[in-house]
């Protein structure tokens, strides 16, 4: 009877601490849910650490995000965005949907740009007008129509703001798929030489984790933005540096616990990273170089699934 009252408590405290969970889960979901949600409305847009331009710039965001509004004050907004990362930017840089409107690209058709940069333009022609915006790598657009004729090679697209502009087909691509290790290293060389920015994340300036952060998605994967959150995100593996696979992400610093520089081992003994050192920008260096020889204090891999495919 002793041991029945025993395992009848325990199951009661078990059932407890789950309808717990429940509840808190329930209630984040619902305050998830209830959050205004907001879409960036110019190229690429600097997130502040408070809402004034005098702070310093934690991250970016950029054309055709949907994120998280989280306060608004004074002309600014604090926003969170896809990676979960959060930041104040000016309140007329997005745009704030309605209750009842879907995020921007994602229904219909819908393009990315595959170009280091696309120009939108008012009508079918470079040579008319200049550009209405220049937007980066990844941003996303919604497809209105297709060009007939002679301007067969355009597509016209739906703004943010509701404005109709025109891009070339080349710029944008309709089904982006996921790379493979070696197919995002080989996107990585395709901006070398593109400036470091602080606080970066796209192809028009990254910093060095905004930029391992890109090559990362590129496989299908959101990891942390911070170099010091991706070498302790739980959806890498620590490896050893004799052990080092193309695709393995490597973190350098005074110690395991002040990383400040990460890159991607791209095999032979180099590595592609964002940097200020020599010249600023995007550049390959070889790990057995000073200073980075000595300063690798972490190298990690990004977790597979059994069956080969990254989760």
């Amino acid at each position: 009877m002793v041991e029945l009252a025993v395992s009848v408590r325990v199951s009661g405290v078990r059932t407890l601490l789950l309808l717990s969970a429940l509840v808190l889960a329930l209630a984040s979901l619902a305050q998830t849910n209830a959050s205004p949600s907001a879409v960036i409305a110019a190229p690429v847009v600097n997130m502040f650490s408070a809402g004034n331009a005098d702070s310093d710039v934690v991250s970016q965001a950029i054309y055709g995000t949907t994120v998280v509004l989280l306060e608004e004050s004074s002309g600014w907004a604090r926003v969170r965005t896809p990676d979960q990362y959060s930041g104040w930017l000016r309140a007329d840089e997005v745009h704030r949907l309605a209750s009842s409107e879907l995020p921007y690209a994602t229904s219909g058709k819908t393009a990315q740009v595959i170009g280091l940069t696309a120009n939108l333009y008012r009508e079918p022609d470079v040579t008319a007008h200049q550009p209405l915006l220049t937007i980066p790598f990844e941003s996303h657009l919604e497809i209105a129509a297709e060009g007939q004729g002679d301007n067969e090679g355009w597509l016209q697209v739906r703004l943010v703001d509701g404005r109709g502009a025109w891009v070339q087909r080349g710029d944008l691509d309709f089904a982006p798929r996921k790379l493979t290790i070696d197919e995002s290293i080989v996107l990585g060389r395709r901006f070398l030489g593109t400036t470091y920015t602080w606080a970066g994340t796209s192809s028009l300036g990254f910093d060095c984790s905004g930029f391992t952060q890109m090559l990362v998605r590129s496989r299908g994967i959101v990891m942390p933005r911070d170099a010091d959150l991706q070498a302790a995100w739980p959806g890498v593996d620590p490896v050893d540096r004799k052990r080092l696979r193309p695709g393995d992400l490597l973190f350098f610093g005074s110690s395991a616990d002040h990383i400040t520089h990460t890159g991607m081992f791209i095999g032979n003994g180099q590595f592609i990273h964002d940097t200020t050192h020599g010249h600023p920008g995007v550049q390959i260096s070889r790990l057995k170089d000073q200073p980075w020889t000595n300063l690798l204090v972490a190298c990690r891999r990004v977790k597979q699934g059994p069956s080969g495919a990254v989760r």
